[in-house]
């Protein structure tokens, strides 16, 4: 192992490599993603150096001392099996040592590895793939009354009616990450909301970056029920053909229904994990992830 090697919090500068590193891994990233990861905790990211070149990275995220997320953990493959991905997870592990509950999405072939941290499996996270300009037949399969409904969209949307439904979904609130997040200006943010003005779901499809080139990811995905949830998929798909991913919460068993029944076609899985208690929050209104590294 190298002496040269150092750990620093991560730069604008970083950002474009980070990428092409998350590119390489099939991570999908969006467009401006790495940013809003950044500005959801502006001490949560971390580059590993090797000789002052950026050989990986890790994210840390503390929402705050209750709950807190590892994602990003990417060693350009030129220089593993050499410990520098063990000395960035000690130092995310040692940074998040007081939090009380720690999650991570991990590869399959990760989890025994993850075990030893006392990281425990909790759920499959399927990630979903469709290309609608190949399988366009998305039948209306919901039975929904949608004129008991208004369909809102971009600045349309008053983002503290999101802010709030969003927070009695997850395990902790989460205003910075989802108020950069929907005010992103690539893709496009779909809301739902009852005759009283009340938000009953919400949903955003931004542009990624594939091996093949440019795809679209839907996330978050959340809805108080499965026809509201396939209204609001359908919605955002129409008007984004191509390839597009989602990625959804094994907990949720009519999220498998809803998107086998639009033509989704499973295309691989990572494992959810926690450290500490566990999150005692459903799941099952959340349809889409907005993002694995983040959780």
């Amino acid at each position: 192992m190298s002496n040269n090697f150092m750990i620093r919090s991560l730069t604008n500068n970083d950002i474009p490599y980070i990428t092409k590193l998350a590119i390489k891994e099939n991570f999908a990233p969006g467009l401006g993603d790495v940013n809003i990861y950044r500005n959801t905790d502006k001490q949560g990211l971390w580059v590993g150096c090797l000789n002052s070149k950026v050989i990986g990275c890790i994210a840390g995220i503390k929402y705050n001392q209750n709950y807190g997320f590892v994602g990003l953990f990417i060693v350009d493959d030129r220089f593993r099996g050499k410990g520098f991905g063990l000395q960035l997870w000690k130092h995310i592990i040692n940074h998040l040592k007081h939090v009380n509950c720690l999650g991570i999405e991990a590869a399959p072939d990760r989890i025994t590895d993850y075990q030893t941290w006392g990281f425990m499996p909790s759920s499959i996270t399927t990630r979903w793939r469709i290309d609608s300009t190949v399988k366009p037949d998305l039948k209306d399969s919901y039975s929904i009354n949608i004129n008991d409904y208004l369909l809102l969209e971009g600045s349309q949307i008053p983002q503290d009616i999101i802010q709030k439904y969003d927070s009695t979904k997850e395990y902790t609130p989460r205003p910075h990450f989802l108020s950069d997040w929907l005010s992103n200006t690539d893709g496009k943010v779909l809301a739902l909301v009852n005759q009283s003005g009340i938000c009953v779901g919400f949903g955003r499809i931004r542009t990624c970056l594939l091996k093949e080139g440019r795809g679209h990811r839907i996330g978050p995905l959340i809805a108080d029920n499965h026809d509201l949830a396939c209204f609001l998929l359908q919605n955002l798909i129409k008007q984004f053909p191509g390839i597009i991913l989602v990625d959804s919460p094994g907990i949720n068993i009519d999220a498998n229904i809803l998107f086998t029944n639009l033509n989704f076609q499973p295309i691989s899985y990572t494992v959810r994990m926690y450290k500490g208690e566990q999150p005692t929050i459903s799941m099952k209104e959340i349809y889409g992830l907005a993002c694995l590294e983040l959780g």
